[in-house]
């Protein structure tokens, strides 16, 4: 019993050890800002938002560049209110999105799950009437091709149908009434979170971005002192 408890007392010792340095890196990688220099022209505007700890982009409707109502169905909504004129896209874990409707409603279980990347991944999208810039909403001016390279990282993460349509995830545990889900690739892991993934469409796109973050508090920051 003794050896048991000894080996156990180390094991978690170990675990507290990796927790610190994974919060150690974050803290150092969420410091090291790339692409601080803009030199493109400022031609339009996207935003970053955040409920404090998953992180969506928001971006207009339609562009000149790029209609995102002809992939992100309205008819996919409850609502099905066409008077849109934002879309907001965050992707994450796919039963932790549609299964936790709220932070209060936590299951350790999912949390466990979309930690150790089981599961599919999924995108969830928003329409939005209008965007109120604040604490927990920034601006993000770009040029029109850096606006480009950012919808061609996003739209590479959809999954797709045989026509190369987005693949809608029916379900009625949407969040609002003008949400809704989409099967998407890759997978949430402690590395690769809905925050990383933010993180990693600016940076792709030419934006100001940090090298590495897991968390929004890296992202925000950036934002904030420019």
């Amino acid at each position: 019993m003794k050896k048991i408890l000894k080996t156990s007392g180390k094991c978690f010792f170990v675990f507290l050890i990796l927790i610190g340095l994974y919060f150690l890196c974050a803290e150092i990688f969420s410091s090291i800002i790339v692409n601080k220099n803009q030199n493109q022209p400022i031609e339009m505007a996207i935003y970053i938002s955040t409920n404090g700890f998953h992180t969506d982009i928001i971006m207009p409707v339609k562009t000149e560049m790029f209609d995102w109502s002809e992939k992100i169905k309205i008819s996919h909504t409850k609502s099905k209110d066409s008077v849109q004129n934002f879309v907001a896209v965050g992707w994450g874990n796919e039963d932790f999105f549609i299964n936790i409707p709220s932070w209060s409603e936590l299951e350790l279980s999912i949390a466990v799950k979309a930690v150790l990347g089981i599961g599919p991944s999924a995108i969830h999208t928003t329409f939005l009437k209008s965007v109120k810039e604040d604490e927990f909403c920034r601006k993000i001016e770009l040029s029109k091709s850096q606006y480009i390279n950012l919808v061609n990282f996003i739209e590479s993460y959809f999954k797709k149908d045989s026509l190369g349509n987005f693949i809608n995830i029916s379900t009625p545990n949407t969040y609002e009434s003008n949400d809704a889900f989409y099967e998407a690739k890759g997978r949430f892991t402690p590395f690769f979170t809905c925050n990383t993934w933010v993180n990693s469409a600016l940076k792709s796109s030419g934006l100001r971005s940090c090298l590495w973050t897991p968390f929004q508090s890296g992202i925000f920051k950036i934002f904030e002192e420019k």
